[in-house]
């Protein structure tokens, strides 16, 4: 398995189980159909914040390209980027197929971020820093990215005992929402947690959501709870 990264913020083992299951990315019932049914509500909580036409987005931890394709869906031009081989190849077909326009390159964000700093006006970083060693050290590139004054998402999992029975025995093992060894609880983060690391880094909380899934109705929805899942909103300092 190639794993291409000059810089060290990387988890072996994270990566190799997602190329393992690469080939699943765009099944839609498949290991990843949660990430489907999820991301219309990532991108209604991007939209919310402002228009993405003509918008230069830079999406880290992009995938099979699940949100990347969705921004340049909504007229943004996308960079996609990610460690993962195998699983950028299938974003990179996927795109054939779709006709979607993206830019998916394999490079860490922290070295992209030395050679593109205040380039992009918006950047997204959902369902990834969970799976690095160092999630401070994404959130400080993803700062570093962005422009002044423009925007960063964050999504990811807080860090309690109702988000390990539902994100990992319920979503992994009973339900088979996510594949099996998808999540560590103990890699889990909370608000708070991500709140002091982006404030250090220079941005500032606008907006917070949670998404909450509904057994009965197999559905996903938007909400005010950051039990579980939750997205955060930032925007850099001028």
């Amino acid at each position: 398995m190639t794993i291409a990264a000059s810089h060290t913020n990387a988890d072996a083992g994270e990566l190799d189980n997602f190329n393992r299951l690469s080939n699943t990315w765009w099944d839609l019932e498949g290991e990843f159909g949660a990430l489907h049914k999820i991301n219309p509500h990532r991108l209604a909580f991007i939209e919310k914040h402002g228009t993405l036409k003509d918008m230069q987005a830079l999406d880290i931890g992009c995938g099979g390209g699940i949100l990347s394709e969705a921004l340049a869906r909504a007229g943004a031009a996308v960079t996609g980027i990610d460690l993962a081989k195998e699983v950028l190849t299938i974003a990179k077909l996927h795109g054939l197929d779709s006709g979607i326009k993206v830019d998916y390159q394999l490079v860490a964000a922290e070295d992209f971020a030395q050679q593109h700093p205040s380039r992009f006006d918006l950047v997204t970083c959902m369902e990834m820093l969970e799976h690095v060693p160092d999630p401070a050290s994404i959130i400080r590139a993803a700062a570093q990215l962005v422009k002044p004054g423009g925007w960063v998402f964050f999504s990811t999992l807080n860090r309690n005992y109702k988000s390990y029975l539902l994100a990992i025995v319920a979503a992994e093992h009973v339900l088979n929402l996510v594949p099996k060894g998808t999540h560590t609880h103990q890699k889990f983060i909370t608000p708070a947690e991500l709140d002091a690391m982006a404030r250090e880094a220079g941005l500032y909380l606008r907006d917070s959501a949670g998404i909450e899934f509904n057994p009965l109705l197999n559905r996903y929805g938007l909400s005010d709870n950051l039990d579980v899942n939750y997205l955060l909103a930032y925007q850099k300092g001028l």
